[in-house]
């Protein structure tokens, strides 16, 4: 195996245990680290007109010596990592001072993802991860080749699917592979808005900046551009200048959004990369192509926050072992961006293997009124104690924060009223086929529907309060997705005949010992 300036494949190389490098383009990569410090080195000069502290040129000097350090471990980095593939295995040697061996069998790889950011692709490289699927540090018993060029990492990922695809043997066959479940359509921008993450960039960059001017002892609020906005609105009313920063903060924040969602699901395809495994592939600066065994999927999630909901959007979610931990699962799982909830049920039941959705075609089984009178007043208790300081503040100073405090206190109360009913009509349960499904919450409802013999356990939490309401929260524990998938509120003896008819003899046992300890009890 050679460096990239060869047109030969990895394994076509001297031989099966030759051992391959990195993409030697990848010092250009590191050493581009350092446009960083000198940008920023150009913008504070603009910013304060040339006249630059020594608190600010000591910044800037430990950021461009950071950088430094950085690019030189990279380039260590670039020196000693090798690795090969061979029959049954693909091995990682890394380290100078600290020599790290790894070593993967072929038969525990379960994805090969790729991804490349922009710096990557400007210099033609990417990144390849192969997952074993297990949780914790140090790469979780898979491994990673950061800066391979893209040629190479393509045929390294399909040297391996044909070493995946020949140890599974021809069980697959007849699958139809290359097959596009589902591409990106434009018209999905329209629900890019419909986030607070937005908005709530918009208060982080601003934070962020403030926070990095404070550290260089330049005060923002003395800036050429900050005193010249406050020169010409200084003088507005004070109503009207938070309407505007609140109408400017939303326009940003929409912008923000609608960036982020192009950047992050351009070029977006879901398909059957080969036979038994999905691929979803999406980005427009940073690429990314996640696998996912269907032989490991367990189920899948729709997700509707609120003011996609109300648009009639959703998000689907995979519901499957062997993503990694919390962090990857949360972002390996994704299988759409925002998508019509029709479409997402229709993309639900092709990647499970079903005729319909189960997201879709259960019919949920409401809860006890019970579980309402527990949201309101969870609503009643909310109202209370934001409106109780102002009301004994008003009680001691003036009466004008008595008014402020009953009427804030009423109109929480008439929300969260209005989000109790929301949030007890999202409760559901059922058993579908060979499905469990469950839904729940109001911000952010989510139905999930998994497999039945995809539950191992099952755990029940019970409240002071639900204990006195006859309540009971379920959780379908199972190896797969966040670990534990929860039935809110449900009466005890739904509860338990739930847990039966899903996985029938799995809660009896515990239930039989309960019964015996209290006869005897007795």
């Amino acid at each position: 195996m050679t460096q990239d300036a060869s047109p030969r494949r990895p394994d076509e190389d001297a031989g099966p245990d030759a051992w391959g490098r990195l993409s030697p383009r990848l010092i250009l990569v590191n050493l581009s680290v350092m446009a960083a410090p000198v940008a920023m080195f150009g913008a504070t000069s603009v910013l304060t007109g040339g006249d630059l502290n020594l608190q600010a040129l000591i910044t800037l000097l430990s950021f461009f010596i950071t950088c430094v350090v950085i690019a030189g471990i990279s380039i260590m980095r670039l020196i000693t990592t090798r690795y090969r593939i061979t029959e049954d295995r693909v091995e990682l040697h890394k380290g100078l001072l600290f020599r790290s061996q790894r070593s993967v069998p072929v038969d525990r790889i379960r994805s090969v993802d790729l991804t490349a950011n922009p710096l990557h692709r400007i210099f033609g490289l990417t990144s390849l991860k192969v997952g074993t699927g297990e949780q914790g540090g140090s790469e979780a018993g898979g491994l990673s080749l950061d800066g391979l060029s893209a040629r190479d990492a393509a045929a390294l990922s399909r040297q391996l699917t044909e070493l995946r695809q020949a140890r599974r043997g021809p069980s697959s066959a007849g699958t139809d592979t290359d097959a596009a479940i589902a591409e990106l359509d434009w018209a999905w921008l329209r629900y890019a808005p419909l986030t607070v993450w937005g908005v709530g960039g918009v208060f982080i960059a601003v934070a962020s900046t403030y926070r990095t001017l404070h550290e260089m002892k330049i005060d923002p609020l003395e800036l050429g551009i900050v005193k010249d906005l406050t020169d010409r609105f200084g003088s507005v009313p004070l109503w009207f200048g938070l309407l505007v920063t609140l109408a400017v903060i939303v326009v940003i924040g929409v912008i923000g959004s609608t960036v982020t969602f192009i950047e992050g699901w351009g070029g977006y395809r879901l398909e059957r990369a080969e036979a038994g495994m999905l691929r979803i592939r999406r980005g427009l600066l940073i690429t990314r192509s996640v696998s996912i065994e269907e032989q490991r999927l367990r189920g899948a999630e729709v997700a509707e926050p609120l003011l996609l909901r109300w648009a009639g959007g959703a998000r689907l979610k995979a519901v499957a072992s062997g993503l990694g931990d919390a962090d990857e699962n949360s972002s390996r799982s994704k299988l759409t961006p925002p998508v019509p909830l029709a479409l997402s049920g229709r993309i639900a039941a092709d990647v499970l293997g079903e005729a319909a959705s189960p997201t879709v075609e259960a019919v949920l089984v409401p809860h006890p009124r019970a579980a309402l009178r527990r949201r309101l007043n969870r609503a009643l208790v909310y109202a209370a104690l934001v409106a109780a300081p102002f009301i004994g503040l008003g009680l001691w100073l003036t009466p004008v924060l008595v008014h402020t405090g009953w009427i804030t206190g009423l109109a929480l109360l008439a929300i969260g009223t209005a989000f109790a009913f929301d949030a007890y009509r999202s409760l559901g349960h059922a058993v579908h086929g060979r499905y469990v499904v469950t839904r729940s919450g109001t911000f952010n409802r989510r139905t999930v529907a998994l497999q039945r013999d995809g539950v191992i356990g099952w755990s029940i939490t019970r409240s002071f309060f639900q204990r006195r309401a006859g309540l009971l929260t379920l959780g379908a524990a199972t190896a797969a997705g966040n670990g534990v998938y929860k039935v809110r509120d449900v009466s005890v003896s739904e509860g338990l005949a739930l847990a039966e008819e899903a996985v029938p003899g799995l809660l009896a046992p515990f239930i039989e010992q309960r019964r015996r300890h209290a006869t005897d009890s007795r």
